[in-house]
C-alpha cells in the first residue's frame, strides 16, 4: 500500500499523458529501449530457475515480446492504456503505485526503464514483492543519478543566463548506491544493484529532446514551470552541449536491480 506521506515529486497525470502521446511515436527510440531491455533480460541467463508467468511493468511494447520468446506467459501493465496496448494482450492500464494484482500472481516481474516516475518507490517495491510468488525474481532497470547530466547542466546554465532563475527541467534520479537498500527495505532477499553508462551521440543537437518526447520522457516534475520556455533556451543549451566534433552526447546511467521474493 502506498504511504500517504510519500512526497509528490512527480505529476502522475502528466506522466500518463506523456506516455499516451508517446504510444504513437515510440518507434523512434526502439533501438535504445530494446538495447536496455536485452541487457536487463540477460540476467535471466545467470540463473538456473525457469519462469512461467511474468509481469511486464511499463515495457512500452518491447519487453513482453522478449519474454514470450523465452516461453513465458506475460501480463503487461502501464500507467497509459495506449502504451499498455503496444505489448499485446493480456494488458492492463494501472498505476505502478497501486498494482491491481493478487498476491503471489507471478514468478517474474520485469520493469525496464519504467519506475523512475513513481512518487513512492519504496512502496512500489513492496507491492512488487507481494505480487511475486515465493522465490520469484524481480528485475528492473531505471535511469540513475548522472543520467542526462549534460542536458541538466546545459539547461541550468542557459536558463540562469537568459532569465536569472532556474526551473526543474530534468527529472531527479535515484542514486545507484541507494537502490539495493530500497529493495532490502521492501523485503527482497539477496538484493543487488549495479550500474553501467550508455552514451548516446546526436548529430542534430535537438535530436535528444525529440527522442525524449518520443519516449514519453518529457518533464513531469510537479514543481516544473508550466509556461512555455523561451525558444532560445533549448537552442542555447544544445549549443553548450556540443562536443569538439560537433556532436551532442547524452549519458544514460543505467541502474539495474535484482532481488528475490522470500
Amino acid at each position: 500500500m502506498r504511504r500517504m506521506s510519500a512526497p509528490q515529486i512527480f505529476d502522475r497525470r502528466a506522466v500518463r499523458l506523456h506516455r499516451d502521446r508517446a504510444a504513437g511515436s515510440i518507434g523512434r527510440v526502439l533501438p535504445v529501449l530494446e538495447e536496455c531491455a536485452e541487457r536487463l533480460l540477460d540476467r535471466l541467463d545467470d540463473t538456473k530457475r525457469s519462469f512461467h508467468r511474468a509481469l511486464d511493468l511499463g515495457g512500452r511494447g518491447v519487453v513482453a515480446p522478449l519474454l514470450r520468446a523465452r516461453g513465458m506467459e506475460v501480463v503487461s501493465s502501464d500507467l497509459s492504456a495506449r502504451m499498455a496496448a503496444l505489448s499485446g494482450t493480456p494488458c492492463v492500464a494501472a498505476d505502478e503505485e497501486w498494482l491491481p494484482f493478487a498476491p503471489a500472481s507471478f514468478d517474474l516481474v520485469v520493469a525496464s526503464l519504467s519506475l523512475h516516475w513513481v512518487n513512492d518507490l519504496p512502496g512500489t517495491l513492496i507491492q512488487i514483492r507481494q505480487v511475486l510468488r515465493p522465490d520469484g525474481l524481480f528485475l528492473a532497470s531505471l535511469p540513475a543519478l548522472g543520467t542526462l547530466g549534460e542536458l541538466r547542466a546545459a539547461l541550468t546554465e542557459a536558463e540562469a543566463a537568459l532569465s536569472g532563475g532556474v526551473s526543474p527541467r530534468v527529472s531527479p534520479f535515484p542514486e545507484l548506491r541507494d537502490l539495493a537498500g530500497l529493495m532490502g527495505r521492501a523485503g527482497f532477499a539477496v538484493p543487488v544493484a549495479d550500474g553501467e553508462d550508455i552514451t548516446l551521440s546526436y548529430g542534430d543537437p535537438l535530436g535528444l529532446l525529440r527522442d525524449l518526447r518520443a519516449a514519453g520522457e518529457t518533464n513531469a516534475v510537479g514543481q516544473r514551470d508550466r509556461r512555455a520556455p523561451a525558444p532560445s533556451l533549448f537552442a542555447a543549451a544544445a549549443s553548450a552541449m556540443a562536443g569538439p566534433d560537433g556532436r551532442t552526447p547524452a549519458t544514460l546511467r543505467l541502474g539495474t536491480m535484482t532481488g528475490w521474493a522470500s
